[in-house]
Formats: C-alpha cells, structure tokens, sequence
C-alpha cells in the first residue's frame, strides 16, 4: 500500500466535484461517523465496475449502520457517472480529474500507459478522515468483501463506540446517569 495511507494517519480533506459538478469536502460527507472510501481504477476498469457492483448490498447496511460510503475516480464528471449508473450505486461518486488524489497519495497506476488509472485502494476511515485499514486491490482479489467491510466496521466501532455493548453494567450506569440529569 501506499506510503502516504498508512493506519493512522489523517487522509486530508479534499474536495472534489461529484458527476454533476456540485463540489464536496471528505469531512463533510464523512460527518462524525466511519466511512469507506472507494480510490478507484478509474471508469474503463471491468474490475472496477465489478468491485462497485459487489458493495450495493454494504451500502445498504452502511445507511443503516452509521456509516459512510465514497468513491473518487480518476475521471472526469462524464466518466465518473458512466461508471455510476453502470452499477448502479447509489452513494457518492467524486471526481479526480485533475489527479490531485492520485498524486497527493502515490497512488498513480503506472503499468497502465493508456489511462490515468489508480492503484485501486480502500480505505476504512475513522471519524477525523483517520485512516484505519487499508487494502489494495491491484489485482482484484486484493479488493475487500462486503463481508470483510462488515468486520473490519464491526472492529472500528467497538473501539470507537462506548455503548457498543449496551449489557454491560458501566455502559448501563453511562446512560442512567444522563438520562437522570435530563
């Protein structure tokens, strides 16, 4: 994986113009939640369009897991919604036409000489765009199940969330407390 997305670091805040041109920071669509971020190939990828088609069902989950979910391509608005409406997802898809994702992060696929295509990556972030798990999926199988998602959120939010086991005794005390001050 890239040097410049290694657990633990903080991935910067960009912002980029979705298929319409309408533009979007990171930490705004990220909100105080976990997201997954997609770093795509780029439109012309079969494997790509595969990988997005496979994550509509965690998307679902996502909505109503507290979690977020993006996609940046190395594309024009034209090529990003083509990729868009070919799987057809329904979370946000970003455009990185101008390739400042791609070389911010050392990311520039270069067995590639007819496209600028991306190493593709996905990220686990934490709140704060904190990067917690990486995984590179230049060859597809290194691209992460939903199912694989679903753990490595699972893992995520038991260290990030106090009352992920509402039965525990202090986590039950947390909550009486503030329901009696209220």
């Amino acid at each position: 994986m890239s040097a410049k997305l290694q657990p633990g670091m903080t991935l910067p805040d960009f912002e980029l113009p979705d298929e319409n041109g309408d533009l979007h920071r990171l930490s705004e669509l990220q909100g105080d939640d976990p997201m997954i971020l997609l770093l795509g190939r780029g439109e012309h990828c079969p494997r790509e369009r595969q990988h997005q088609k496979e994550l509509i069902k965690l998307y679902e989950w996502c909505v109503v897991g507290f979690t977020s979910m993006v996609t940046i391509l190395p594309n024009d608005q034209h090529e990003t919604y083509k990729l868009k409406i070919s799987t057809p997802a329904q979370w946000t898809y970003l455009c990185d036409e101008q390739l400042e994702v791609q070389r911010t992060l050392d990311i520039e696929e270069y067995t590639d000489p007819h496209h600028s295509a991306s190493v593709p990556h996905t990220v686990v972030l934490a709140p704060g765009l904190i990067v917690d798990k990486v995984y590179v999926g230049y060859w597809f199988w290194g691209r992460p199940s939903a199912y694989q998602l679903w753990e490595d959120l699972r893992d995520l939010f038991r260290r990030i969330k106090s009352d992920f086991d509402p039965t525990l005794t202090e986590v039950r005390a947390a909550w009486e407390a503030t329901a009696a001050v209220a």
